[in-house]
């Protein structure tokens, strides 16, 4: 059974909750071990703000790097079929051979760092006609300035928003911009069992 994915509880927990809504569009509620939850919390929120208190700046790069190393050795030691493959840098791209978008057209996820008024993390579930379907983990009520970025409702186990990919290629500081090449973030994951190969492309074509 598939869950609606999930809103931030604070101003500071879109890294988690974007790793946890990719672990639920990529997988049935009944396969997620509690091991994946558990550590997802335990590794993020290792920011601290100006005044010591643990969470207050969010989830670090370094802290998204190790996850994605956890859940992919997870994966590796056979207790659920996921892989995961962190880029940084100028790799986080949408160019037609970007590992980005071919994650996302073999059935891929993706949670980037981009920029909503301050890092902010969310979780991109398809592209289609370069145009890219996200879940972004803030719950927000009004509109954006750019009339580009479309908010949905009817797709609560996949995606609310629909941002061109223009938006994210940018290099300034503007809502879903990915920034400054040379700053980006993107964890790569996948359900093995579903991960479109080369091998089942042909058999899907024949």
């Amino acid at each position: 059974m598939k869950n609606p994915l999930r809103y931030q509880l604070s101003e500071y927990d879109c890294g988690p909750t974007s790793m946890l809504n990719a672990m639920s569009y990529l997988f049935d509620r009944e396969e997620i071990p509690p091991e994946i939850v558990r550590n997802i919390m335990l590794y993020c929120l290792d920011c601290f703000g100006e005044d010591g208190r643990s969470g207050r700046k969010g989830t670090s790069c370094t802290a998204m790097m190790f996850l994605s190393n956890w859940l992919n050795s997870f994966g590796q030691a056979g207790h659920l079929p996921v892989s995961s493959q962190y880029l940084s840098g100028k790799t986080v791209n949408f160019s037609q051979n970007s590992l980005l978008r071919d994650a996302l057209n073999r059935h891929g996820v993706a949670v980037v760092r981009l920029d909503l008024e301050g890092w902010h993390y969310v979780l991109i579930t398809e592209i289609q006609d370069n145009l890219l379907r996200l879940f972004d983990p803030y719950y927000f009520e009004g509109t954006f300035s750019d009339p580009a970025i479309r908010i949905v409702t009817d797709h609560p186990d996949a995606y609310n928003r629909i941002v061109p990919v223009t938006c994210f290629e940018r290099e300034t500081l503007t809502p879903y911009a990915l920034g400054p090449a040379e700053g980006r973030e993107a964890v790569l994951l996948f359900n093995e069992r579903t991960k479109l190969t080369e091998e089942r492309t042909i058999e899907y074509m024949i």
